[in-house]
């Protein structure tokens, strides 16, 4: 029984040649959206191999797996797998597998529990340093001022998501500045972005030993960034997106010659001022439907003997 092998190269092939393809590739940072659409579904054929090569595998170990999985399928497809063949290793890839699948859940349920902790510190922290007025409820304002010597602006997620900003923002921020920063955080929270960089750092911190997903948890911070910066662009231009990043940032030392935890606000403020031409309507097609094609492929694949037997 070969199938399961075959699922399990083609993961480890995926996870290793797509990222280097993508770090060498020019039209990322021209296209964040179509970059961001291209790593997950990388991603998701290397989990969907993982999972399919562990329920072929659990089929060919187990008689009660084999047949509820292959319950509806008719006596030649089965035997064209070759379940019977399969050596002891199928149950341990098996268990192994289902392994990094419940500690896949366990990391992804960690992320979401601290992220919701981590937001409802922030909200009474918030409360603390902004009451509510007499006749107000809990987060009813979109836009939430507070007493601020450092510049700052940051979008809060949830059910009612806010943007918090401070009083030596607003006085920094000059003309439009000021929505364009309220529409690169909007960008945030109608993308969903905050659920890319939990499910991308649970796998990463789940699995630090997989460099595809140090990778996939690095680029999601940088083109989240990327995308939201346009999407406030086009709405009122580069220059005054670009203009308010400084204004934001320049006391944090990011501009110097020192990398900062802020070092990618400089290449965000650079790519603004000296923007490239989008890719055609054509390319941008092409690769969003060759992103498609990488989780597709695993499915053909596992699919492949039945295919051929009914064909």
């Amino acid at each position: 029984m070969l199938v399961p092998v075959a699922l399990l190269l083609l993961g480890a092939l995926t996870a290793v040649v797509a990222p280097r393809l993508l770090a060498r590739a020019e039209w990322p940072e021209r296209e964040p959206v179509v970059a961001l659409w291209m790593w997950q579904c990388v991603v998701a054929g290397v989990l969907l191999c993982c999972a399919l090569s562990m329920t072929l595998s659990a089929s060919a170990a187990w008689q009660a797996v084999r047949g509820r999985v292959f319950a509806p399928a008719p006596s030649d497809v089965v035997e064209a797998y070759a379940l019977g063949a399969s050596g002891p290793w199928a149950a341990a890839t098996a268990l192994a597998l289902a392994a990094g699948a419940v500690w896949t859940g366990a990391m992804l349920t960690r992320e979401i529990v601290r992220a919701r902790a981590r937001r409802r510190r922030r909200r009474a922290e918030l409360l603390v340093r902004s009451p509510l007025l007499p006749g107000e409820e809990p987060g009813t304002d979109r836009l939430v001022v507070l007493e601020g010597e450092r510049p700052d602006a940051w979008w809060l997620p949830g059910a009612a998501p806010q943007l918090v900003i401070t009083t030596a923002a607003l006085r920094r921020l000059k003309g439009r500045q000021l929505d364009a920063v309220l529409a690169h955080e909007q960008g945030h929270a109608q993308a969903r972005h905050d659920w890319l960089l939990h499910c991308s750092g649970a796998l990463a911190g789940g699995f630090p030993q997989v460099p595809v997903f140090a990778a996939f948890r690095d680029e999601m911070h940088r083109l989240v960034e990327l995308a939201a910066d346009d999407v406030a662009s086009r709405r009122f231009g580069r220059l005054t997106i670009a203009l308010a990043l400084v204004e934001l940032n320049e006391d944090r030392g990011v501009f110097g010659p020192c990398p900062t935890p802020h070092a990618q606000v400089p290449e965000r403020v650079h790519r603004l001022l000296t923007p490239e031409p989008r890719l055609t309507a054509g390319r941008r097609l092409r690769l969003t439907a060759a992103g498609a094609l990488v989780p597709v492929v695993p499915v053909l694949v596992a699919f492949m003997p039945g295919l051929s037997t009914l064909g």
